[in-house]
């Protein structure tokens, strides 16, 4: 693996050709759908990401969330593998001028860990992809779009899927494992891998699951395919875990902690442990969860504990819903909607269901716990501060919570500020522990 590309900061002398989406390669079409939601220029991962894979080169990448990672492997994707977005306008997508009269599978394939996060790229592929009198003629009707194949979803309706010939597909390890195995879900064909979220794919328990299936694909792939893999926490380790099909990729590192330092409020406020529902209850409404642009995720302890503060919280008549494991995949789907669209206030969830969620317009995020590692924190705190806003990063902890969050305060360079909650206000305090 080549040595790391690190960018403290994007010198002002760069080429204007790497600060627009025009320089960079972006088809068109594409800049105009992201000109309809206000996204108008690259962020640096994306400058860093789009010019090695457009021009055929494997990359492993780390950047901060909410800092456009999907995007940036999605719009060299698709303008590699979809040839159709350039007929309208006579120009070259260096792909094949038609599609293979004989499937052998999806072109592009994109796994993720959490039935969520595969929602939420599916949904992007889309919205680049949408119907429309500029739309990329791969995109429209005629193709399957890009499937989406989850677990708890029944076998049989995704095997109809694949039989209409999807270019893209995107699923957990866990259930394209499965379909690969049956003969449903084919690689011969496959031009572009992502691995969205990989160093949860090789955690110890997933690990073995997500190296099998990389495995059948490494096995069946074309020859010259290309393949990403990124996370707020990739590392070296997390590329050597992936060989053999990234070997040889190149690791690129953005430098944007300053979202986490400078976008980022993070509190800290103390609690025992029996009191914190009872202190979240006063938190929430100190800070007038009615109030307009007031969104809240709310990170449990233990999974098992979401369920029961939502029923505390509902009791207490505060709009909230759950987003935890053992939730049916339809009602996970529901509380995720409502609090998108503003129809619920608090959306109380585990560290795995929230895994790499992009819901616009956090304002808060609240922990019930400090975690000892420092990578759960980043993706907590990752949830607020998005697209340009700042947020706000609440840990209610105890004695000892309060002394790991003050090591993680050291190590991610941030200012953690004392607060606690007196008449219905939240104020500023002395440091945990200070005379």
């Amino acid at each position: 693996m080549r040595e790391a590309r690190q960018t403290a900061g994007m010198e002002k002398s760069k080429s204007i050709l790497t600060e627009n989406f025009t320089g960079l390669g972006v088809h068109p079409v594409f800049i105009e759908r992201l000109r309809g939601r206000a996204i108008s220029a690259p962020t640096a991962i994306q400058r860093l990401v789009i010019p090695p894979l457009s021009a055929g080169k494997s990359v492993i990448f780390r950047s901060g969330t909410g800092t456009g990672k999907t995007f940036a492997y999605l719009l060299p994707a698709l303008r590699r593998l979809l040839p159709g977005i350039d007929e309208a306008s006579g120009g070259s997508a260096g792909g094949d001028k038609a599609a293979d009269p004989q499937y052998r599978g999806p072109e592009l394939l994109i796994c993720a860990p959490t039935f969520e996060l595969c929602s939420q790229i599916k949904g992007e592929i889309d919205f680049l992809l949408a119907p429309g009198k500029d739309a990329p003629r791969e995109g429209r009707a005629g193709t399957a779009g890009a499937a989406l194949l989850i677990g708890s979803v029944g076998l049989a309706r995704q095997i109809d899927v694949l039989k209409k010939k999807p270019r893209a597909a995107v699923g957990n390890p866990g259930r394209l494992l499965a379909l690969a195995k049956m003969g449903k879900l084919r690689f011969q064909g496959l031009r572009f891998l992502v691995l969205d979220e990989a160093d949860r794919m090789t955690a110890e328990e997933s690990l073995e699951e997500t190296r099998e299936l990389l495995r059948l694909i490494a096995r069946d792939a074309r020859d010259g395919s290309l393949a990403a893999a990124c996370s707020a926490t990739v590392s070296l380790k997390t590329g050597e875990m992936l060989s053999p099909l990234f070997e040889g990729a190149e690791l690129i590192e953005s430098d944007e902690r300053e979202i986490l330092r400078e976008r980022i409020e993070h509190w800290a406020i103390f609690s025992e442990g029996r009191r914190k529902v009872q202190i979240l209850r006063s938190l929430l409404a100190a800070v007038k969860t009615k109030k307009a642009g007031f969104k809240a995720l709310v990170f449990a302890g233990r999974n098992d504990e979401a369920g029961k503060i939502v029923s505390q919280l509902q009791y207490h008549h505060i709009s909230a819903a759950g987003l935890f494991g053992k939730m049916d995949k339809r009602d996970r789907k529901a509380s995720v909607d409502a609090f998108r669209a503003g129809k619920i206030a608090v959306l109380v969830s585990s560290d795995l269901a929230a895994r790499g969620l992009d819901i616009p317009g956090v304002s808060h995020v609240i922990a019930l716990d400090v975690p000892a590692d420092s990578e759960i924190y980043i993706h907590r705190a990752g949830r607020t501060g998005r697209a340009g806003r700042r947020g706000i990063m609440v840990s209610i902890g105890d004695e000892a919570e309060m002394r790991r969050l003050a090591l993680l305060e050291k190590k991610l360079g941030i200012i953690v500020r004392p607060r606690e909650l007196y008449q219905g206000k939240v104020y500023e305090s002395a440091p945990y522990g200070a005379e």
